[in-house]
């Protein structure tokens, strides 16, 4: 439906007068036309007729958008939501099931605004059930028609009515109730009302100990060349200096220096020796390249 639906801008601006001033010239449908135009668009997926359905409908969007206003999430946002969901419900309607298209949309409209509310109220993901999403859209509801405006504690018995009423445990009722009382916090908030250039913010105090990537660049570069400069300096080492510092000081298994005697037929000592004055010519070609 690209090509259609590119004549229409789906996101409300920030001039919501606007957008709800240039929706209303889009007319609406008889359930005769809804009818009409859904079995034709079944049949040959005609994008203009599916931009017919989607225009006539989204004064719908925008009132079922109303509704969540006390959430206090941007409008616009809650209404491209609730546009994707019309534009997937009509994708989806069957219209020999005998139901009027805006009733049909009406499910999905509501399903994207609900998920895009759930999604953005916290870090915390809410309403993993049924159950719970239907505490999190009625709770508020519920207090408000119990006068339970402010956020002081519900009392048990008030805990206990409205988780029967709605069908969950009191616990639930309970950290719901808490979660809605408080969005996450910002990181970017002044610390003790501090403004101005001088002042700090939270995430001034959080403290990762891990390096960053410019730590770690550093890290990479300089152990790459300390290895370059060892491959390269190892080379002043005969086979049998190189083969007793590999065996003492390389190898995942060491090798004792009694064993090591034995191989090349010399002294315990004699191995001492030379596995030091190999690391210490190392170390002077080391310093000649750098």
């Amino acid at each position: 439906m690209e090509t259609a639906l590119t004549e229409l801008d789906f996101t409300p601006d920030a001039n919501m007068s606007r957008y709800l001033q240039n929706i209303r010239r889009y007319p609406l449908l008889s359930q005769e036309e809804e009818y009409e135009l859904a079995v034709q668009y079944k049949q040959t997926q005609n994008k203009e007729l599916a931009y017919k359905l989607i225009t006539s409908h989204l004064r719908l969007v925008t009132k079922v958008v109303a509704k969540y206003k006390g959430y206090g999430l941007p409008m616009s946002e809650m209404i491209a939501e609730g546009n994707i969901g019309l534009i997937y419900a009509v994708n989806k309607f069957e219209p020999d099931k005998g139901f009027r298209f805006s009733t049909y949309a009406l499910w999905w409209i509501k399903a994207a605004v609900q998920k895009y509310i759930l999604n953005s109220w916290s870090l915390v993901k809410l309403g993993t059930t049924a159950a719970q999403k239907k505490l999190f859209f009625n709770l508020r509801k519920i207090k408000n028609n119990l006068n339970l405006t402010d956020d002081r504690e519900l009392s048990c018995d008030v805990l206990q009515e409205i988780a029967d009423s709605l069908d969950v445990s009191v616990q639930e009722v309970t950290d719901m109730n808490t979660r809605l009382k408080a969005h996450d916090g910002s990181l970017n908030v002044m610390i003790d009302g501090q403004s101005g250039d001088g002042g700090a913010e939270w995430i001034d105090f959080i403290y990762d100990s891990k390096p960053n990537q410019e730590e770690q660049l550093v890290y990479r570069e300089t152990m790459s060349r300390r290895r370059q400069l060892f491959h390269q300096a190892i080379t002043v080492l005969n086979p049998r200096e190189k083969d007793i510092l590999y065996k003492r000081r390389m190898s995942e298994e060491t090798i004792t220096l009694d064993d090591l005697s034995r191989t090349y037929n010399i002294s315990k000592e004699r191995v001492r020796q030379i596995e030091l004055n190999s690391i210490r010519k190392i170390s002077k070609a080391i310093e000649q390249m750098q």
